[in-house]
């Protein structure tokens, strides 16, 4: 039976890129001159943590960061921004999380979308942090991609292992 994958995923080699092309124009800018400016990427967490002397700097810190992840194709529907947190010396941090994967509550809400259609034998299935959409129809599956792209599930959705 044909089916294919809806998955939801941060290239997080890409997240790198936009982290360290930030990180020199946060360098070369006039404005953090002689300021605590700093982005860490913890690779493993799937965060990120911007820290700067005040939430002026910190909001321009991210706003940097946020441009430099557009441009690489970094979906911001993924990224998950925590609340802005005092830190030693008069610093300011906020933590940013990366969502790999699709969350168990929004695999919820996309098959109850599909059922709510009442689509011809679509079967959505729920595996891990993933789902898998199977239907007699390849049209059908086609429909499906189709109305999922034109919803807002929280993520960034990506489809793939097409099979037949």
């Amino acid at each position: 039976m044909p089916s294919f994958d809806v998955t939801s995923k941060v290239d997080l080699q890409e997240v790198d890129n936009a982290v360290n092309q930030a990180r020199k124009e946060v360098g070369q800018r006039y404005d953090f001159k002689g300021s605590k400016a700093a982005i860490d990427f913890d690779r493993p967490e799937g965060t990120l943590t911007l820290t700067a002397d005040d939430e002026f700097k910190l909001q321009a810190l991210w706003e940097v960061l946020e441009t430099r992840m557009v441009r690489r194709k970094v979906p911001l529907k993924n990224v998950k921004r925590g609340e802005i947190e005092r830190g030693a010396s008069d610093t300011v941090r906020r933590l940013i999380t990366l969502q790999q994967g699709i969350p168990t509550e929004a695999g919820r809400d996309i098959a109850k979308f599909l059922k709510d259609r009442k689509l011809r034998k679509v079967q959505p299935a729920i595996q891990g942090d993933q789902l898998r959409i199977s239907s007699p129809s390849r049209d059908e599956l086609q429909s499906v991609m189709a109305l999922l792209k034109e919803q807002d599930f929280g993520v960034e959705l990506q489809f793939g292992n097409y099979r037949e």
